[in-house]
């Protein structure tokens, strides 16, 4: 089985769910997608690693790094990050705190993260945009250049778009229309 279907098996079996949610940018869904459940698991971070750095390298980002907005972001970038072990160039991960801490460095981007680093934003599921959107600005406001979003599903709901509004581009492993849930 190729690494995508393999993945998308993976999100099916563990991550999709059906009845009545309040997904997290507020919008009612006949199904949900806990992505954690498939972004925290060994195969899933080996599948998603590899599949996520394809599209970073197609694309030609040459990022410094991959984050995202905690904590659905996390073990996407660490995935990505760990990927480049076996396929260099390395890029490390970093994450982005909902909001900025109150004591220590006061930072809301934590990890391999400095001023003019060029990052990727990664981000489990796009609905709305919204948790991407703000990734970027946080990065965007501590000096940080964005190449671009990968997420692993797009809901295919406006987010990507909403993005792209915000100039960025986005680019998906997968669609909630390639898993067959709408």
């Amino acid at each position: 089985m190729r690494d995508l279907e393999a993945l998308e098996q993976l999100l099916l079996d563990r991550s999709v769910a059906f009845g009545d949610f309040v997904l997290s940018s507020g919008q009612r869904s006949s199904y949900n997608i806990d992505a954690r459940k498939t972004t925290m698991s060994a195969r899933g971070i080996d599948l998603i690693g590899r599949l996520g750095l394809g599209l970073i390298r197609g694309r030609g980002w040459a990022a410094s790094a991959v984050g995202g907005l905690t904590m659905g972001a996390d073990p996407v970038a660490y995935a990505i990050a760990r990927a480049t072990l076996e396929d260099p160039p390395i890029i490390d991960a970093f994450s982005v705190r909902k909001a900025a801490k109150e004591h220590g460095t006061r930072k809301r981007v934590e990890g391999n993260f400095e001023r003019g680093t060029r990052v990727v934003i990664v981000e489990d599921v796009i609905t709305s945009g919204g948790s991407a959107i703000q990734a970027i600005e946080a990065v965007e406001a501590e000096g940080g250049v964005v190449l671009g979003v990968v997420a692993v599903v797009d809901r295919e709901q406006g987010g990507a778009a909403a993005i792209a509004r915000a100039g960025q581009q986005v680019v998906a492993i997968t669609t909630i229309t390639r898993l067959g849930v709408k």
